[in-house]
C-alpha cells in the first residue's frame, strides 16, 4: 500500500500512528514535514482529500497560532495554506495520506482508516 504519513518524530500522536501503521505491516514513506514542509500545491492535495474544513489541518490553539493572530473559524482554504507556508509547525499532525484520501491521525487510529480493510 502506499501510504504517506507527515510525522513529527517529537510528537507522540504521530508516534503512536506510525507504530499502528507498522504494526499492521504498512511502511508508509514517512515525511518529516518540519524538516521537508510541504509546498502550497500539497497542502491544497491534502486539504481535497480531507474529509472536513480545510481549518482541520491548522493547529489554530497554540502559542504559533496567536503570534500570526490566527482565527481558523474565518479562515477560507486559501488562507489555511497562506497559514501553513508560513508556518509549518502549525500543521496538524500526524497526517496520513492514501488512495487520494487524507486523515488526521487524532486520534492516531483514525489512520487506519486508510487502510484497505477499512475501505470496505
Amino acid at each position: 500500500m502506499d501510504l504517506t504519513l507527515w510525522h513529527n518524530p517529537r510528537c507522540s500522536k504521530s508516534r503512536q500512528a506510525l507504530a499502528l501503521l507498522r504494526e499492521r505491516g504498512i511502511e508508509p514513506r514517512v515525511v518529516e514535514y518540519l524538516d521537508d514542509p510541504p509546498d502550497a500545491a500539497a497542502l491544497r492535495a491534502v486539504l481535497a482529500a480531507l474529509d472536513g474544513p480545510p481549518q482541520a489541518l491548522l493547529r489554530g490553539d497554540g502559542p504559533d497560532a496567536r503570534a500570526l493572530d490566527l482565527v481558523p473559524d474565518r479562515m477560507d482554504a486559501e488562507a489555511v495554506v497562506a497559514a501553513l507556508l508560513a508556518q509549518p509547525r502549525l500543521i496538524q499532525r500526524p497526517v496520513a495520506i492514501a488512495g487520494g484520501r487524507a486523515v488526521i491521525g487524532r486520534p492516531p487510529e483514525a489512520v487506519l482508516g486508510l487502510l484497505p480493510d477499512a475501505m470496505g
